[in-house]
């Protein structure tokens, strides 16, 4: 199938962070784009904006008649969509052409030279610098998450480079075609796709023996490839890491050259990491260290991923993604290395199941970390209720006295009541849609001191 030949291209599930980054692509490329989402968000309001229709019930009469025609309309849906999906099961009976996301994606990189950021933890940071690195060579960047520097998660540019996230759930970037690449980690997540650990590092090796050019990883991953890290030994080392005015200063060796003063904004050793891969990928295209290190000091982050809502001496609250054990680590890790002795208070929404369930004890062990606790019900998004797998029995193996499982109005009540200066909002289901709110109590409650 030639993208060429497609005139109108039909979302279900386009509010997805992903699908929504491909809506934008195709619109940008005049294609006629329109979609189904199952409830408005910020994402489907901006695709309006820019007149992209979408509606919201599952109703094949709501699709306007120029995505019936067969011959020149693409289906694409996300593997979040139900089997019992009307619209989804409409164009399938009728011999459309229905892909999933990755293979669409797959299609475009195949035409293009493609920077691949692949890994459990820290691939949309990772994309989101490198797609910002690659801006002045005029890159197509893909994103998981919404850019600060552009309030979108498609950076676009010229077809000749893609920048894209390589997602390892449902085995999608095994759909991929990556010139240059790298794997940022391979903890265990999506047990509920692969079964076990080695499933799922064996589809990182597979993933790696894709690569037609370079692999960067990070070291100690058992994957062939150059390495990159932080204060060891390696072909992409970061060295001599400070801390000036609220801005990482740090120097890095590549296997040629040296280069000193990187500033880099993002909080976290951890992000330091991510900004060394994508410098690694980058300069192994052939951006030059100092391009590479001037894009670095103007990049300012992504939603959602430890983004500051309130920011003052008084009170501080963060945003953040995370939802596997490894994330709240890395996020409690960087806000006790920012804000030492102070109290924290950890909103946590469980995100899946199947997470829940195969990483119960490691997520016990973690949110027991942070001063003060608030758990909310299981956000299942794909998923159907597992007997026993519960927020109420997670919060019973957390070592913590100040717990608690609320609803989300009882959490804004506990919020606005609590005496802690540094408040976390964490997970990947709506919670995010709650911080507008929570910023607004806060803000309140610091007018009262």
């Amino acid at each position: 199938m030639n993208l060429k030949n497609i005139h109108n291209v039909y979302f279900i599930g386009i509010g997805g962070i992903g699908m929504s980054a491909l809506a934008r692509y195709f619109s940008s490329n005049n294609k006629s784009v329109s979609g189904y989402d199952k409830t408005p968000s910020p994402i489907t309001e901006q695709l309006e904006d820019i007149g992209i229709a979408v509606h919201y019930e599952d109703d094949v009469v709501l699709i306007d008649e120029n995505f019936l025609n067969k011959e020149e309309t693409l289906i694409v849906y996300t593997p979040a969509i139900p089997k019992n999906h009307k619209e989804l099961n409409y164009f399938l009976e009728n011999n459309f052409n229905v892909l999933k996301r990755a293979e669409i994606l797959g299609k475009i990189t195949e035409n293009t030279f493609c920077l691949a950021v692949a890994g459990t933890h820290g691939k949309t940071t990772t994309s989101s610098i490198l797609g910002h690195i690659m801006q002045p060579s005029n890159a197509t960047a893909f994103l998981g998450g919404i850019a600060e520097n552009y309030n979108s998660n498609l950076i676009l540019g010229k077809d000749e480079i893609s920048v894209v996230e390589a997602d390892e759930y449902d085995r999608s970037f095994l759909q991929l075609s990556p010139d240059i690449a790298c794997v940022t980690s391979m903890d265990a997540d999506h047990l509920d796709i692969y079964g076990k650990h080695d499933s799922l590092l064996e589809s990182f090796k597979e993933f790696s023996d894709k690569v037609t050019d370079k692999l960067i990883v990070a070291k100690g991953l058992n994957l062939d490839g150059l390495t990159y890290a932080i204060d060891k030994d390696a072909d992409y080392k970061a060295y001599n890491l400070r801390v000036g005015n609220g801005t990482y200063l740090f120097d890095v060796i590549t296997p040629n050259e040296e280069i000193k003063n990187i500033e880099f904004s993002l909080p976290g050793r951890h992000n330091i990491m991510n900004a060394l891969a994508a410098l690694s990928m980058a300069n192994l295209y052939g951006v030059p260290l100092n391009e590479i290190k001037n894009q670095l000091k103007t990049f300012k982050g992504v939603q959602r991923r430890f983004s500051y809502k309130i920011k003052n001496e008084n009170l501080v609250l963060i945003d953040d993604y995370a939802h596997h054990p490894t994330e709240i680590k890395v996020v409690e890790s960087a806000v006790r290395e920012m804000y030492p002795n102070q109290k924290v208070l950890a909103v946590f929404q469980p995100h899946l199941f199947s997470r829940t369930k195969d990483f119960v004890n490691e997520f016990a062990h973690e949110l027991s970390k942070f001063d003060e606790l608030v758990l909310l019900d299981i956000y299942p998004a794909r998923e159907l209720p597992m007997k026993g797998v519960t927020s109420e029995w997670l919060l019973g193996k957390i070592n913590n006295e100040n717990k608690c499982l609320l609803s989300k109005e009882d959490m804004k009540l506990h919020v606005a009541k609590s005496d802690a200066n540094i408040v976390l909002i964490l997970g990947a289901g709506d919670i995010g849609l709650l911080v507008k709110e929570v910023k607004e109590i806060l803000l309140n409650r610091l007018k009262k001191v």
